[in-house]
């Protein structure tokens, strides 16, 4: 099986055309890799026991051997089996578009049966295990297959993959696995169950698998704030000739000369836009319909996208503040200068009207600020162009004009004008894809991507450097609330073994400084769990007690005289680990020694009580940090209302606020939660911190609306969303 996926092509290499992987793939090869190294060292684990089992149940000497045979073939090709499956699944990454995995070809409802009776009985059988494995897992993980897809397709727009062609889709998984047992020489009845197990062990791993591969490129980066499906990006069903549906039925664009009408017909358009134009004519009258079709001229789509050409040519006023919808900007397109009305054909008009609410919902979006919105809102014409000529715009979550549009509107939420004279790159940036894209734009699509993958690739350069002052600032406000909450901890340890004792003074220097030092070392170092610290914990109750032992009985000189030497020695090392002053650790010994003499003398003087049983020195509890942030919490004031509080409590790292005060609107978004001191450190968008609320003030904040979240997410999808819902909401009126 799969013979010919072992061939290398070594000329391919030498020639210096393979495509380099984006950094963010190389790490899911690598993060996948070791994923399946787990996977088949799991799998050998269980091949073993089950054909053991299969060996000592059978009833048959021949069938006894068979599976031992098995057995002993596994053990001497684990490794070899498991560095196939990695190098198959490798060469998915390495040649990605070009490899073609073995099982994603014609089903066998393909095959003619002449061609099946040349196929060996075993190796039919293979293949329908196969086949139907692939068809299992693509059904159980559509949902976490399909967003890897987005991703994949994000990272390398000018890369077309079929959905096999993933380099971690269910076809690739099972051609390693197929490519693995290729050459196992074993009995049929035990490579069935090999493959058998291979079923169950990827059926009930790989959910966790496509999670942690959809992680690791969230990590790095790639659309981290998708949770769901784009709108419109729908499972392809498959057809009964093995492919998808949306494959077979997909065309290239039509050119600027092709009618709209046509390139619908002709099948290119998909159930979205289909879906949309439908609820565009639901209840509207005929009146309503003809609004831009009103007139004596007409204009095909070559015509029309003709006229938008010269609109788009004409020079835009760089000092304009405001956005003209792209119905004023269509006026002198649908009239001529004479002042007649032209007619489009009805599909012309739908993209048109659908065009014009996609982008009336985004300039009225308050998530983008208002210079944002001017720059995103000049791209109006060439956008209606793109919908014009393809209508697989409106269905394709991935289409790289979509896509800019979305990494546009995210990359300019958190924006700020900058003070004058300061040089603001991203605004450049901005400035300069819509310049390229006014100045060069006629049909060519493929500069959208590469306009895209430029922009893509300033942005990760930009985050990246933002997520080191992050990491920076959350490193230091997280170790500031460690040691905040070890001094705590050491403070009350004090108070509590000192309250009701006298104590030199000597002796209270020390505690406040050079062991309270101690402690907190011992406690961020080790842990309030560890035996370090309940020794250290144990060590400050013994020295206070030696200077102050109470109550006093017939035993308490001995008990003193066996302790002290040890509280001595052990002081002095622990002095010694934190590297204090030995001559100000010789000193307070000598202090020490003297204020030990002072007690015994006390002990003399002291008359003796009837002997009560001496109190052991138990180590209080110290309180566990969950519970120490339940007790602030219920120490807080109850005038905000719970929902806000909840609502709070579910703002999560990485979103956006609108922060107003004083009249003056900040865009910033939370950087860190600190668990321990349950402060929320929110940041600018060049990672300097804006401000902190504890979780009262920042629920009390959100009731005042003082601070307003702002929604990241892919604002074109939920432009789209909003429009179908509007269409609904207005079809049902």
């Amino acid at each position: 099986m799969a013979q010919d996926n072992k061939v290398v092509n070594f000329g391919a290499q030498k020639s210096g055309a393979r495509f380099e992987l984006p950094h963010a793939l190389v790490r899911l090869r690598d993060v996948s890799g070791q994923s399946l190294k787990k996977v088949m060292a799991g799998f050998f684990d269980r091949a073993d026991d089950a054909l053991f089992e299969l060996a000592d149940k059978a009833s048959a000497n021949e069938d006894q051997a068979a599976y031992f045979d098995a057995m002993r073939e596994m053990r001497l090709r684990r490794k070899a089996m498991t560095l196939s499956m990695l190098q198959y699944v490798s060469r998915a990454f390495n040649d990605v578009g070009k490899f073609n995995p073995a099982n994603s070809g014609a089903s066998l409802d393909d095959v003619d049966q002449d061609s099946l009776s040349l196929l060996d009985h075993s190796e039919l059988e293979q293949r329908v295990a196969i086949e139907n494995l692939v068809q299992k897992l693509r059904s159980q993980y559509s949902d976490a297959i399909r967003l890897l897809n987005v991703r994949f397709s994000h990272l390398m727009p000018a890369v077309k993959l079929s959905d096999s062609q993933m380099p971690l889709s269910p076809e690739v998984i099972c051609g390693g696995v197929a490519e693995a047992c290729s050459d196992l020489d074993i009995d049929i009845r035990a490579k069935l169950v090999v493959l058998k197990l291979f079923d169950r062990l990827l059926a009930d791993n790989l959910g966790s698998f496509y999670q942690e591969a959809n992680q690791t490129l969230i990590t790095e980066g790639v659309l981290p704030d998708m949770k769901r499906l784009p709108v419109g990006d729908r499972p392809a069903q498959r057809s009964p000739q093995g492919g998808s549906q949306a494959q077979s039925g997909e065309s290239q664009a039509p050119s600027a000369g092709t009618s709209a009408a046509q390139a619908t017909t002709s099948g290119s358009s998909g159930g979205t836009f289909s879906e949309l134009s439908a609820l565009l004519h639901q209840g509207r009258s005929g009146a309503a319909e003809g609004s831009i079709a009103g007139g004596q001229g007409f204009l095909d789509t070559g015509a029309l996208m003709a006229r938008l050409n010269d609109v788009q040519a004409r020079p835009a006023d760089s000092s304009d503040t405001q956005v003209s919808p792209l119905t004023e900007q269509l006026a002198p397109v649908l009239r001529a200068k004479d002042g007649t009305a032209f007619t489009v054909g009805q599909v012309d008009s739908d993209v048109i009207n659908l065009v014009s609410m996609l982008f009336d919902f985004i300039l009225e979006d308050r998530q983008l600020h208002p210079v944002m919105k001017v720059l995103i809102g000049r791209l109006q014409i060439p956008v209606l162009k793109v919908a014009l000529s393809d209508k697989n715009f409106f269905n394709r979550g991935g289409h790289p004009v979509r896509k800019l549009l979305n990494e546009l509107a995210m990359s300019a939420i958190g924006w700020a004008e900058k003070e004058s004279g300061q040089r603001d790159l991203l605004l450049e940036k901005i400035e300069s894809v819509v310049s390229r894209v006014l100045n060069e734009f006629i049909d060519n699509v493929g500069l959208f991507e590469e306009l895209l993958n430029d922009f893509s690739h300033f942005m990760d350069l930009d985050r990246r450097r933002r997520e080191l002052v992050e990491q920076r600032l959350r490193d230091a406000e997280e170790g500031r609330a460690r040691q905040e909450r070890a001094a705590d901890s050491v403070n009350r340890l004090i108070a509590d073994a000192t309250a009701g004792r006298e104590l030199p003074e000597p002796v209270q220097a020390l505690l406040s400084e050079a062991w309270s030092k101690y402690l907190q070392w011992t406690i961020l170092r080790e842990g309030a769990d560890s035996d370090a610290w309940k020794k250290a914990v144990e060590l400050s109750h013994k020295l206070i007690w030696s200077l102050d032992p109470h109550p006093v009985t017939n035993d308490t000189r001995a008990e003193l005289l066996r302790s002290i030497p040890s509280i001595v020695d052990n002081l002095r090392r622990a002095l010694q680990e934190i590297s204090w002053d030995p001559f100000a650790t010789d000193a307070f010994i000598r202090d020490l020694e003297l204020a030990h003499v002072d007690v015994f003398q006390q002990l003399v003087t002291t008359r003796s009580a009837p002997a009560p049983q001496q109190p052991k020195m138990e180590m209080p509890a110290q309180p566990e940090p969950e519970l120490d942030t339940v007790m602030e919490r219920l120490e807080e004031s109850p005038s905000v209302d719970l929902s806000w509080l909840e609502q709070a409590d579910r703002l999560r790292v990485g979103s956006w606020i609108e922060l107003s005060r004083e009249g003056v609107k900040t865009r910033c978004k939370l950087a860190a939660l600190i668990k321990a001191t349950g402060k929320y450190i929110f940041v600018n968008r060049s990672g300097g911190k804006v401000a902190e609320y504890q979780r009262e003030s920042l629920a009390t904040a959100m009731a005042c609306n003082e601070i307003t979240l702002l929604d990241d997410g892919l604002i074109f999808d939920r432009a789209l969303e909003s429009i179908i819902d509007n269409l609904r909401t207005s079809r049902k009126d």
